[in-house]
């Protein structure tokens, strides 16, 4: 039987949310809230993909991890809708980011086999364990000086993707079990994620004033960062302001993001197993602390209450 565990919490964001959350790392706030979109059109995807596997799945405890997994992707895009709802009543135009988004995973689930869109969620959970672990190991500077309504819920999410960490792999090998096709589906899987994000950051960029966003959003993607710095020196729009901002992950250290990077890029292997991977301590204390019944939808004020 699986061992994850459904919560369904309530993040405090019917009120007014500002796009720039964390006023002291605009990217990092920029970069935060695209993942919030994007986890609600990939999270649908994936839950399409997961049910339609389902009736491949002969072994009673790899369909338990599956309907759990299903379950704890649901709330988590439930939890980003309300995010991103609040976003937009600030922004409008970001509506239509989010439909850019969202039709792009639709797109996708309408014109690819089911064992390509499983591979797709399986390479791209295995990324995840070690990146949030960076995240979270660095949750002093990334997320307790911003807005803690926000970074409750993105802490809960990366903490509940650790959690989880095994089941896109162990759903994929019992439907698809070739471990050689998730590394050709590879390429592909990373060219739609560059296509997805590019597209965001523009929209972001169109649809969001330079005075709340505080960054470029634009040097995010790929490549464009380096073409944007060429594009700054000859424009003369806001360039001071987008030139003083810092990357988003500025507060952690270079040995943290190298050694991430050599763990994501081990993730895509043939022998990865997402259950050997390093944990972060702070995935302990969200449990412990969950458990005991404390308000992790306000994280911070909570814990001062303690």
């Amino acid at each position: 039987m699986t061992e994850l565990e459904i919560r369904r919490l309530r993040f405090d964001l019917d009120g007014d949310v500002p796009f720039n959350w964390n006023a002291g790392n605009p990217a990092f706030s920029t970069y935060m809230n695209m993942v919030s979109i994007m986890a609600i059109c990939f999270e649908k995807m994936l839950v399409s993909a997961v049910r339609e596997a389902m009736p491949h799945i002969t072994d009673t405890a790899v369909a338990d991890e599956a309907e759990a997994f299903l379950r704890q992707e649901a709330q988590h895009a439930n939890a980003h809708r309300q995010h991103v709802r609040a976003l937009i009543r600030r922004h409008p135009g970001l509506q239509d980011t989010l439909d850019q988004a969202v039709a792009s995973y639709e797109r996708l689930t309408g014109t690819t086999p089911l064992r390509f869109r499983l591979a797709y969620v399986a390479d791209l959970e295995a990324t995840f364990t070690p990146f949030f672990k960076m995240l979270l190991d660095n949750e002093a500077t990334l997320f307790r000086p911003g807005d803690e309504r926000v970074a409750s819920l993105l802490m809960w999410h990366f903490v509940e993707e650790v959690e989880h960490r095994s089941s896109a792999l162990i759903i994929y090998d019992a439907v698809v079990g070739d471990t050689l096709y998730r590394m050709r589906a590879l390429p592909r899987v990373v060219k739609h994620l560059l296509h997805v994000s590019t597209t965001l950051f523009d929209s972001i960029d169109a649809n969001v004033p330079l005075s709340e966003r505080g960054v470029d959003a634009r040097d995010f993607a790929p490549l464009r960062g380096v073409l944007g710095k060429v594009r700054d020196r000859t424009s003369r729009r806001d360039v001071d302001a987008v030139r003083r901002a810092k990357p988003a992950l500025h507060t952690v250290p270079w040995r943290q993001k190298l050694a991430t990077t050599a763990r994501v890029l081990m993730s895509q292997t043939p022998l990865h197993d997402p259950a050997n991977e390093p944990l972060p301590e702070f995935a302990g204390r969200w449990f412990q602390r969950y458990s005991r019944g404390d308000d992790v939808c306000h994280w911070y004020s909570s814990e001062l209450a303690d």
